[in-house]
């Protein structure tokens, strides 16, 4: 089931919503919670709930120790045991295939592995666990001895299965005591609505032509496809991961949780410096405080602590080495600006800044997109020129020109401009705050509706990391 489907919008949604409001108790509420959300989670991975429920259990119990044993060797097996198993799960299911493929590969060797299924939004709910863990053991957050409030904070469905990844050090307080104003409830639904349209309009629009122009023989593609393709892959990635994190973000209000942003306009930013603390903000500072600080941070040994970071960066997101020379590519592209450029780019025009920037990122999402490094060097010879293919052609002219309003709103919406105008309008004019909102959740749920039906899937990209 996911966010952006008719089941989940018609039937799901407004059964939890009806469900939860139905009494005021916040126990009733946690259960309400916690009863949907393991359906929720079950109806796509029935087999793995129970996985989820563990995972969460370790969780819970290793807070329990840790508090009883405070600063004693206990505590410390605690963690370590708790981190072993939590990490240890995520390894199984998402990376031994890749480790025996390898080693199979690298020693000519014939092991019988295939790997397992990956449990849906695993990598998302084992971080929130371990930033329990791991707070708990540094005394910076109080222990949870309730497994009911402790599930619910772990499996709650708005942002179970991609995030954003939130900590229990700011939403603890809000298990125990949250209320559903009027006002976090309009907010909650205007997030929500804007959610939807970047999934179905923006993202789910240009996916489909990045696919059609990245999906073929890119030996015979011309130039200009290439790299409008890659553009719509770098517009499509966006739009469909915030706006999961808008949906979530939108979700939890109807609940009376606030969540922390997950993207901050990252297509603005004028280093990569700047763009890595507004795209996935939630997983950037997971690793900058449990990885990157720990390691010694700026203080000690920085190039290699950016490696190391990045390169967990990469191979989070898959059991690839695409993505772990993405995670590599950042890393480099980091230590650059820090060493070399050493605070250059923030003296140059904002626009030099900001064309460097996507140049990069652009770059950077080839990398992601491909899989495959046969693949992966057919574009990136394709894009340079060196098929001697032409540099444009009717396909890619076409694919332009037919699209050439969708691709102006996707740069528009990529920047705080559409947000701006709306702000100012409702500033200026009652009618218009009291109309507009009313207007797009309207709008945005019939258009939604529409595009909905007949279709039998919908995923968002994340949902396979």
């Amino acid at each position: 089931m996911v966010f952006s489907s008719l089941l989940f919008l018609g039937i799901f949604l407004p059964a939890v919503l009806l469900v939860y409001n139905l009494n005021k108790n916040i126990t009733y509420k946690n259960i309400v919670l916690v009863v949907f959300s393991l359906f929720f989670y079950a109806w796509g991975e029935p087999k793995f709930v129970l996985l989820l429920i563990f995972t969460s259990f370790v969780g819970y119990l290793s807070g329990l120790i840790t508090e009883r044993y405070k600063g004693g060797w206990k505590a410390k097996a605690s963690l370590i045991t708790a981190l072993v198993i939590c990490l240890g799960s995520l390894g199984l299911f998402k990376y031994a295939g890749f480790f025996v493929s390898n080693v199979n590969m690298l020693f000519n060797m014939d092991f019988l592995f295939k790997g397992f299924a990956l449990p849906l939004g695993i990598s998302f709910y084992t971080f929130q666990i371990l930033t329990y863990i791991i707070d708990r053991y540094r005394g910076e957050v109080p222990v949870q001895t309730s497994f009911l409030k402790f599930l619910t904070y772990s499996s709650m469905f708005p942002q179970l299965v991609s995030g954003p990844i939130i900590r229990y050090a700011n939403i603890w307080e809000q298990i125990d005591n949250r209320t559903v104003t009027a006002e976090g409830f309009q907010n909650g639904i205007m997030r929500f609505c804007e959610g939807l349209l970047k999934k179905l309009i923006l993202a789910n629009g240009a996916g489909k032509i990045a696919d059609s122009l990245l999906g073929g023989n890119l030996s015979k593609s011309s130039v200009a496809a290439a790299w409008l393709g890659i553009i719509m892959y770098t517009f499509q990635i966006y739009f469909d991961f915030s706006g999961y994190s808008d949906l979530a973000i939108g979700m939890g209000k109807f609940f009376g949780f606030t969540f922390t942003e997950n993207f901050n306009y990252p297509y603005i930013a004028r280093s990569i410096t700047d763009f890595w603390r507004r795209w996935h903000i939630s997983l950037s500072t997971f690793f900058r405080d449990y990885v990157y600080i720990p390691l010694g941070g700026n203080r000690k040994h920085q190039i290699f602590n950016i490696l190391v970071v990045w390169m967990l960066t990469g191979f989070w997101h898959g059991a690839s080495w695409n993505f772990i020379l993405w995670g590599l590519f950042y890393g480099i592209m980091l230590i650059i600006e820090k060493k070399a450029f050493n605070g250059v780019m923030l003296k140059l025009p904002a626009w030099i800044g900001r064309i460097y920037t996507m140049i990069a990122v652009v770059i950077g999402w080839a990398l992601f997109y491909f899989t495959d490094f046969g693949a992966l060097k057919s574009f990136f010879k394709c894009a340079f020129g060196i098929y001697g293919t032409s540099f444009i052609d009717y396909t890619v002219k076409s694919a332009f020109l037919s699209n050439i309003w969708l691709i102006i709103i996707l740069a528009v919406a990529s920047t705080p401009l559409i947000n701006m105008v709306y702000g100012k309008l409702c500033a200026k004019s009652k009618i218009a705050s009291a109309v507009l909102p009313a207007f797009i959740v309207v709008i945005t749920m019939l258009i939604s509706y529409m595009l909905l039906v007949g279709q039998s899937s919908n995923t968002f990209l994340y949902f396979k990391f």
